[in-house]
């Protein structure tokens, strides 16, 4: 008898029989050990070529059967330290298309949780296997949730607290595990008259899912009558986060009741330890706002969903909800904080700027084509409200994007106040006590945003002096020569890695900073730089990682900087949940490739602070300083003197050409420098033909305005030009002499022809 195939074969001739007909994913080949993570249909059997129906799936029993070996199979050979076939099997299981409860009851049935997460925790240490076993861990336990969410599975559950100790004790576990999505019915069977015992176990489990009961309970409380309103409170007393505090406050201050007052004022102090009434309420919702807009960690219950929960309660429907993308649910949380406390004082601008603030951020960070359920596709878009606010608002709103180095809601703020800031705003800038977010954005530390400060402000024309008014004219002029630079800081502990960062960085069009083992050791340069784009740390020990990232998230220079950290697996574990919700920072894997890295740079910066400045964007830049230049200094503003920018103006028109040339000629021309003038005929005399000319044009501008500033030997050129040029070019000569008005009439020597 021929011998059996070996083990390795067998599976391998399993998992193509289990896939036969389709087409295993690029991720099962793959050397970087990607996976997209679960679908949620399995793949359909192809139509055979001849048109006749393909071979029938396998029945039920027999899938199951062959599922179980597949999911053996990938458990033994992480185990036996076989990783190749290990991610063969585990793509294979992605690859059948389980729901989430359908692999749940795999698992459960066929291995066992603990022998499946011990393999899965071993997998993770392994970057080829990372992550295929991550995405099978999280169908495990996405369908765990499915499970436990089900209404069905929820109101059985609840049914079960009526019965024995044990039966108890599983419903009570169960419907914690569900959270959130378990009080509705919660809350319905509470007050639908059911046994006191079995009320008694409701509030208990109320009052243990902590946060999870909030919002809904809060939610529900103003339209509750009396009696249900005072049982609310009592539960809300039990729970101790400040975010029923509002709610609460409001329900004391408008309610008719002795007793609801009362017990909303017991449930207060039992949660703050005092009660306060002279704090308005407005303040108290838009302190909640903010904390939402901040993302603060204790108003998410699901931070690792796709969706959070935004409740509703009409007394005859009960508690509803509606998912909102995890993405945008801070913001929209905080847009309908805002609103409440608009209801209670429409006058306060604080509940306007914060929800102007979370408009714009909502927009920012909604995906594609997503529709918010609680922001209408009927409404207007966050700008419309942005710019109708005015420059009070939106410098407000550009102060709260300032402090939480927001880079995308710093540039939407500061688009807003380009379009409506004007001399008020300058008026008020004269009282040293009031905060000037438009010269902070000055000095934050990204490129984009001072240039697009500077063209606020620019625009604006001040008439009132301020400190700071030279940098604005200087970050102009820098836009016209700096803005497609691109700059990086490597960070790494050996020269070696040092030196394969910096390399990869240098391919990808970067400047680097010289690389250091810290910040500490570059300081120096970090401060000659216009600015930097992105860190890499290379695998730099975890902590010292995370000591990096908070360090330069504390440096005035630093602190909206994207930073790619290239740790080990342990170290993305250690540090993961710190930073999985900060847009600035980015574990990878030191088992990635150079690829890898490339795209995960890319991608940081384009997520953090709207990606780098493009060509066709410091074109767009160049063109918007130059026009805002130009009209500073026509209008010769004594407040924002365009000679700060000559420097970089000078520079840039020999390096210019076409268009962008004669912008920059025209803006010099409009400066009453010597070097401005002596830069610009050098240009002009450079040039040829019809360029020449237009130059020319602008040499004659200039000395009209200015008097004759020139060389010696730019005079005797010119003069020089006026016989030898023809046409056009001849005549522009021949205008730059007269406007020089030379002594001993420059033109004498053209009409007797001695130059010639």
């Amino acid at each position: 008898m021929p011998s059996r195939p070996p083990l390795e074969l067998r599976s391998l001739a399993r998992l193509l029989a289990l896939l036969a007909g389709s087409t295993l994913s690029a991720g099962l080949m793959a050397d970087d050990g990607g996976a997209a993570g679960m679908v949620t249909t399995a793949p359909k059997q192809p139509a055979a070529k001849d048109g006749k129906s393909a071979a029938p799936e396998p029945n039920d029993k027999e899938q199951r059967a062959k599922d179980a070996e597949l999911l053996n199979d990938f458990v033994h050979y992480i185990l036996i330290d076989r990783a190749d076939a290990a991610k063969a099997m585990g793509q294979g299981l992605l690859d059948r298309g389980f729901s989430g409860t359908e692999f749940t009851k795999l698992v459960d049935s066929t291995t066992g949780y603990k022998r499946f997460s011990d393999a899965v925790a071993r997998a993770g240490r392994t970057p080829s296997l990372e992550a295929v076993a991550g995405a099978l861990l999280k169908a495990y336990e996405g369908g765990q949730l499915e499970q436990a969410r089900d209404p069905a599975a929820i109101q059985a559950s609840i049914q079960m607290l009526s019965g024995d100790l044990r039966q108890r004790s599983v419903a009570r576990e169960r419907l914690l595990f569900a959270g959130e999505y378990a009080v509705p019915k919660l809350f319905a069977t509470y007050f639908s008259g059911a046994d006191v015992a079995t009320n008694a176990e409701i509030r208990r489990i109320l009052v243990e899912l902590g946060r999870h009961s909030i919002m809904p309970l809060v939610t529900a409380l103003p339209k509750l009558n009396p009696t249900q309103q005072e049982q609310v409170c009592l539960i809300l007393g039990d729970l101790p986060q400040t975010q029923s505090l509002p709610f609460l406050y409001d329900l004391a201050s408008t309610t008719q009741s002795d007793s609801v007052r009362n017990a909303a004022q017991s449930a207060i102090h039992a949660i703050s330890g005092a009660v306060n009434t002279q704090m308005p309420l407005a303040e108290r919702y838009s302190d909640l706002a903010d904390a939402y807009l901040k993302g603060s960690p204790s108003l998410m219950t699901f931070p690792n969903d796709a969706h959070q929960l935004v409740w509703e309660y009409q007394p005859g429907t009960g508690l509803t909800f509606q998912g909102v993308d995890t993405r945008v649910f801070p913001q929209t949380m905080a847009m309908q904080m805002s609103e409440r406390a608009l209801m209670k004082d429409p006058a306060s601008s604080r509940a306007v700027s914060t929800w102007i603030a979370a408009n714009l951020s909502r927009e920012l960070r909604s995906p594609e084509g997503y529709e918010n359920p609680v922001y209408g596709k009927d409404r207007h878009d966050a700008m419309y409200y942005a710019v109708a606010a005015g420059p009070g608002v939106g410098q407000n709103v550009l102060g709260k994007a300032l402090d939480a180095g927001d880079t995308p809601l710093v540039r939407r703020a500061l688009a807003a106040l380009e379009k409506t800031a004007g001399r008020d705003l300058w008026k008020a800038y004269q009282d040293p006590t009031v905060r000037k977010p438009l010269l902070e954005a000055l000095k934050y530390p990204n490129r984009r945003v001072q240039y697009e400060a500077a063209l606020a402000i620019g625009t604006a024309q001040p008439k009132d002096p301020f400190e700071g008014a030279p940098t604005v004219v200087r970050t102009l002029g820098s836009s016209i020569r700096q803005a497609s630079a691109k700059y990086a800081l490597v960070v790494a502990p050996t020269t070696e890695l040092q030196q394969t960062a910096s390399e990869l960085l240098r391919k990808n069009g970067f400047t680097v900073l010289p690389p250091a083992t810290s910040i500490d050791e570059v300081r120096q340069a970090i401060a000659d730089s216009p600015g930097v784009d992105v860190i890499l740390a290379n695998r730099l020990p975890s902590q010292q990682t995370g000591d990096l990232i908070a360090q330069s998230q504390s440096d005035a220079r630093l602190r909206a900087t994207p930073i790619l950290a290239v740790v080990t697996p342990q170290g993305r574990q250690d540090l993961y949940p710190r930073y999985a919700r900060d847009v600035r920072v980015r574990l990878l894997t030191d088992g990635a490739g150079p690829k890898d890295v490339e795209t995960s740079v890319m991608e940081l910066i384009d997520a953090a602070s709207g990606g780098l400045i493009t060509g066709d964007e410091a074109e767009a830049y160049k063109t918007r300083s130059l026009g805002v230049l130009r009209d500073l200094a026509m209008a010769g503003s004594p407040i924002l003197s365009v000679v700060e920018a000559q420097g970089p103006l000078i520079g840039a028109v020999a390096e210019s050409k076409g268009d962008t040339k004669a912008r920059i000629a025209e803006v010099l021309s409009l400066i009453a420098t010597s070097q401005a003038q002596v830069a610009l005929t050098d240009a002009a005399l450079a040039a040829e033909g019809a360029e020449r000319a237009k130059l020319l044009g602008y040499v004659a501008d200039s000395a009209k305005r200015f008097g004759n500033m020139l060389e010696a030997r730019q005079v005797q050129a010119l003069v020089s030009l006026t016989s030898k040029a023809a046409g056009d070019e001849a005549t522009a000569a021949a205008a730059v002499v007269g406007a020089l008005n030379l002594e001993g009439s420059g033109v004498v020597p053209l009409i007797l022809g001695a130059d010639k």
